[in-house]
């Protein structure tokens, strides 16, 4: 995806950096070293499903708060339009957005991050996702079409499923929450798989364990 969508950030390597203007001044990626950001991007100012999410979005950000997380919206309008919409959003839906919006209109971001996708819009950014964690690496991506607005309890499941992975080296199976038996890696070879099934987890067969944590 090259051109005028720009590269699509590949997980597992550093997040693209940039620096940007925002209704909190100016930013850098480089800011946020020794906490996760989730970086979302919406498709433009005073519409209808990017309000509904950006009050979500407001509804979630103590809770990733108190995970470490800073939380950073961004589209392809004006630092003065960010100010206007926020300001509405307060007035008519009594709601405060305490989160920084990173103004692209040179959409620099957001081809860095893969947001333009001419077959939704060639002037908009898609509604993208982007988990970063406090080394800087891009661990996670989701994007969405225009038309869906984002589920935030799957943003905060995941934000904690790749904590509870990085902090005790396990993965967690499908539909996992909070508090669930996660998985145990597979054996890399067959003495780790005869100690397997010895060492207390609870095993379906030799490749598929659970544990508590």
């Amino acid at each position: 995806m090259c051109g005028e969508t720009g590269s699509m950030p590949i997980l597992g390597e550093p997040a693209p950096d940039f620096e940007a203007l925002t209704t909190h001044g100016t930013v850098r990626l480089s800011d946020f070293k020794g906490k996760w950001l989730v970086l979302f991007s919406h498709p433009a100012d005073f519409t209808p499903v990017c309000t509904t999410e950006f009050m979500a979005f407001s509804a979630i950000a103590e809770e990733l708060k108190a995970l470490n997380v800073q939380l950073m919206g961004l589209s392809i309008d004006s630092v003065y339009s960010h100010l206007a919409w926020i300001r509405n959003i307060k007035e008519k839906m009594g709601v405060d957005i305490p989160f920084p919006i990173i103004a692209d209109l040179d959409m620099k971001v957001a081809r860095k991050y893969g947001m333009i996708h001419p077959g939704q819009s060639s002037t908009a950014a898609i509604r993208a996702v982007f988990f970063i964690d406090d080394k800087g690496i891009l661990r996670a991506m989701i994007y969405y079409p225009l038309t869906a607005g984002r589920y935030m309890p799957e943003i905060v499941r995941l934000v904690k499923s790749l904590q509870t992975t990085d902090k005790y080296g396990v993965a967690t199976p499908a539909n996992w929450q909070p508090g669930d038996k996660v998985v145990v890696p597979a054996p890399k070879n067959k003495e780790e798989m005869d100690r397997r099934l010895s060492e207390g987890y609870e095993c379906k067969d030799w490749y598929l364990c659970f544990r508590k944590i």
